[in-house]
């Protein structure tokens, strides 16, 4: 008991953590401008969002186009091999089949309203899932929504109020939901009542502030490891940070792109941690995919459930 005791508090602390020094991007592949929206499908490729396209990349390091949508954002991948994504320019939540054609919209409204610009989503094993809708919202103007999609469809608001939310993650128990709010730099945490149903807004962490040549210090997406930590893809900072279950900072990893947009877990042994961004100021250079090996970690995997037609 003393021995699992034990072992339970290293990794609270982190000391089953790489260190950062021998933590390397590594450069996976590049594409025109800025992208984000990081996710693997079962075969193990990935999918970038970048301009109006999805870029596929097989596990071979092929780069293929695979779909056009408009403004492409968050994804994810269903269990049935269809995909979900955010896009700002259709303010919607698109339903993309295996072969990236748009079969439909999965949210484009809630309560009579029109969405304004979905950003990123996580999804709830039950069924559902949830997404941010930042909009144009800011500190001077905290507009920004965190909605929840239910199994039949229907959309539910579920906070407001937010300077730009931006990547959220739900925990796998489906009790806390986590949201980056970029405005304040921060990590916001809620209790899960019922599925679309949360308690007050906590704050989970507060962030670093950008220092010398970083230009930002904007939380965006961010996923889960097998211990309950969260790594958060730092818009601006040139780095991915993580966090411990009580959202204690463990851990400043590089991150290849200045401007990180977003990250996911993805290899044969689920513990490289990709990250997508842009290697300099958005809308002035490429984008990039990169790769960084945390032997010893394994990310989380939920096998989301598939939607119906």
């Amino acid at each position: 008991m003393l021995l699992i005791f034990f072992l339970h508090l290293l990794g609270l602390l982190g000391f089953d953590l790489p260190a950062e020094k021998n933590v390397n991007p590594v450069e996976v592949v590049r594409v025109p401008s800025y992208c984000e929206g990081i996710v693997f499908d079962q075969q193990g490729n990935a999918y970038i969002s970048h301009g109006k396209f999805i870029t596929r990349v097989s596990p071979d390091g092929k780069a293929s186009n695979w779909a056009e949508t408009g403004s492409p954002d968050g994804h994810k991948v269903l269990a049935d091999s269809t995909h979900l994504v955010c896009d700002e320019s259709q303010h919607a939540i698109l339903h993309l089949d295996a072969h990236g054609k748009v079969i439909g919209k999965a949210s484009a409204e809630c309560d009579g309203k029109p969405l304004r610009g979905p950003n990123d989503l996580t999804i709830d094993p039950k069924g559902g899932f949830y997404f941010t809708d930042p909009g144009d919202s800011s500190q001077a103007k905290p507009i920004g929504t965190v909605h929840y999609v239910d199994s039949k469809g229907k959309t539910h608001l579920v906070a407001e109020g937010l300077a730009y939310p931006n990547g959220i993650v739900l925990r796998p128990d489906g009790k806390t939901l986590l949201v980056g709010e970029s405005g304040f730099n921060r990590i916001l945490s809620y209790k899960v009542l019922t599925p679309g149903e949360v308690d007050r807004m906590q704050v989970f962490a507060d962030l670093p502030s950008k220092q010398g040549d970083q230009i930002d210090n904007q939380p965006d997406g961010m996923c889960l490891d097998e211990a309950g930590n969260l790594y958060i893809a730092h818009y601006g900072m040139r780095q991915v940070q993580v966090l411990s279950l009580g959202g204690k900072l463990l851990r400043r990893y590089p991150a290849g792109n200045l401007t990180a947009s977003n990250v996911a877990f993805g290899g044969p042994k689920m513990d490289q941690l990709y990250v997508t961004g842009g290697l300099g100021k958005e809308g002035e250079s490429e984008g990039g995919l990169f790769r960084l090996d945390l032997r010893g970690v394994r990310g989380l995997v939920i096998l989301p459930k598939g939607r119906k037609q």
